[in-house]
């Protein structure tokens, strides 16, 4: 669960790695940038978990005989489909096993991972055959647990225990008392050696023709039939020919090791998204290593059209290595162990914009059939993630952009209608106090995200001033471009100290090209009306209509939280308490 990244979102590899390549990487949606680094599908942040698994207390069949007790996994779908993934081996006559069988799959931070667990005592009949071609059916149930896959990891020693229990009533001559599972998860993490290296260039060719080179580095592995892939890339510098780059960190294993040979790529930065390669330098860590220590520079090259490696062009430019770092590198799931939560907040927009809430035609109208609004499937999409990052789950609830009763407007107000505290007790109550404000505040204007953001930050520095563990997650949903968009963004800039990121959500038809802006992934980084610029990204921005379709707007929203709370930490020297 390696990173590779630089400060300005670079680097997809938050929890582990990004599973594609350089072919598949085109066309992200507000980044000409990332069209090298990702594209719209479901290929997220990721990292490989080995759990294993044990038992106790299973009721025995009768006094002479104990169970002899193997335990099946399930994957359980959106539709509540089981896939079958997994089966122990049987252990013979205990009451409490360890099952030696182990079972690795990929964690997503992105998705609710349910997890059903099936425990079954197999007949001495069948001991002689291969598990897997044990029918279930015939075998006794012995009892069922199930969790979702954050609620393990999350915990402080990565164990969980679960009740055993019966769900079919024509079982109930089962013993009552069905035992008890643990399941343990283990992140498979062969290296967590970390390099940490900062690089410079001279004499850049200049590719622009009125100004000079907005330059930025690709840096790639060579898999095997030499496809590149890219692993992170470096900030954009604008109008230097000599520039010299934030840290960017390369995990030992996500390279290999440091003989695998890397592609460091100089490119001339472009809006509309075609990159003007510079030159190139194609060399192993053990060989950057040496560039650092010797302090000489290496010449780029462009290569020959024809592909012959004699024929590539060698350039006066130079890339030099004036940083070069080994380190341990704590992972996204290190921080969850060691104590740290994701801490949720929300904030709806109340605006009059969003139509009459007792019309159909209304973004807030709330349909008699139980059929979610748009507001309504934010949260919940976005909350049933994150809640399990959160022990008290207990959210701080927003509204703005409304009048309450006998009031002025306010572009910030408790959305559970209390004076003295914003918090509210789980998704479901997020739900309610949303549900009860419709009816209780009058839609007004403008569109302001300054009060909230304000609001949101004061809470995380406090919980700073505190000593707390914790990172702050703000959902923003709003149906139009933000008014405030300077106070906006002075708001951010001064956020982005904090353990604070912001995820914005635009639902309905307006346009929402303006809003990009605030969403920093084209390596401009927000710069504030007293000329402060943001110390990193913070805000990721996604219309709610362009991710409904055959994707989740969990996924595109949630892809960088990972990145962008690994870069707090660790810009801060943050340790987990292990």
């Amino acid at each position: 669960m390696g990173n590779c990244f630089s400060e300005v979102t670079a680097g997809r590899a938050a929890i582990g790695g990004t599973a594609g390549d350089f072919r598949s990487l085109a066309g992200a949606p507000h980044d000409a940038v990332e069209n090298f680094l990702r594209s719209r599908g479901h290929h997220g942040l990721f990292s490989q978990i080995e759990l294993s698994f044990s038992a106790s207390g299973l009721g025995d069949r009768d006094v002479l005989f104990k169970n002899n007790p193997m335990m099946v996994l399930y994957a359980k779908g959106k539709t509540g489909a089981l896939e079958e993934i997994c089966r122990t081996e049987v252990v013979l006559n205990s009451s409490s096993p360890t099952w030696i069988t182990k079972h690795t799959l990929i964690y997503h931070f992105e998705v609710v991972q349910v997890l059903v667990f099936r425990v079954y005592d197999v007949d001495t009949q069948f001991h002689n055959l291969d598990i897997k071609m044990l029918e279930l059916d015939e075998q006794q149930f012995l009892g069922e647990a199930t969790c979702v896959l954050s609620q393990i990891i999350t915990q402080r020693d990565q164990s969980l225990t679960i009740d055993l229990h019966i769900e079919d009533s024509l079982r109930s001559t089962l013993p009552k008392n069905c035992g008890k599972l643990l399941v343990h998860a283990e992140e498979c993490v062969s290296s967590k050696t970390a390099i940490e290296m900062v690089f410079r260039c001279s004499d850049l060719e200049c590719k622009d023709l009125f100004s000079r080179n907005d330059p930025f580095l690709l840096i790639s592995k060579v898999a095997e039939g030499g496809v590149q892939i890219p692993i992170c890339k470096t900030e954009v510098i604008k109008n230097d020919l000599n520039p010299i780059w934030k840290s960017v960190f390369v995990n030992i294993q996500q390279v290999g090791s440091k003989e695998s040979i890397l592609i460091i790529e100089c490119y001339n930065y472009n809006s509309n998204g075609k990159h003007d390669l510079i030159g190139k330098v194609q060399r192993s860590l053990a060989e950057l290593e040496n560039i650092h220590n010797n302090g000489q520079g290496e010449n780029l090259f462009l290569p020959s059209s024809g592909g012959q490696n004699h024929d590539n062009k060698v350039l006066r430019s130079q890339l030099f290595v004036d940083r070069f770092i080994e380190s341990v590198q704590y992972t996204f799931l290190d921080y969850l162990a060691g104590g740290f939560e994701l801490n949720f907040m929300v904030a709806v927009d109340f605006t009059a914009s969003n139509g009459n809430p007792r019309l159909p035609d209304s973004l807030h109208y709330i349909d008699p059939s139980g059929r979610p609004n748009a507001y309504q499937r934010a949260i919940v999409e976005v909350g049933e993630v994150l809640q399990f990052y959160d022990s008290d789950k207990r959210f701080p609830t927003w509204g703005f952009g409304a009048r309450p009763i006998d009031g002025p407007v306010s572009h910030c107000f408790n959305l559970n209608g209390s004076s003295h505290y914003c918090e509210v007790e789980g998704i479901q109550g997020i739900m309610m106090a949303y549900t009860s404000a419709l009816h209780n505040v009058s839609l007004a204007g403008p569109t302001l995200f300054g009060p909230v953001i304000s609001t949101a930050a004061l809470i995380a520095s406090q919980s700073v001033a505190n000593g707390g563990r914790k990172y702050f997650v703000l959902l923003i949903i709003t149906d139009g471009v933000v008014t405030d968009l300077q106070e906006t963004k002075d708001a951010i800039v001064k956020a982005s100290d904090l353990p604070l990121s912001i995820l914005i959500v635009g639902v309905g038809g307006a346009d929402f090209k303006e809003m990009e802006v605030l969403d920093a992934d084209k390596g401009e980084r927000l710069e504030s009306s007293y000329g402060r610029v943001a110390s990193r990204d913070i805000v990721q921005f996604v219309p709610f209509r362009e991710v409904q379709s055959g994707f989740s707007v969990v996924q595109a929203l949630l892809a960088e939280l990972p990145t962008q709370f690994l870069t707090y930490v660790r810009s801060r020297d943050i340790q987990p308490s292990l």
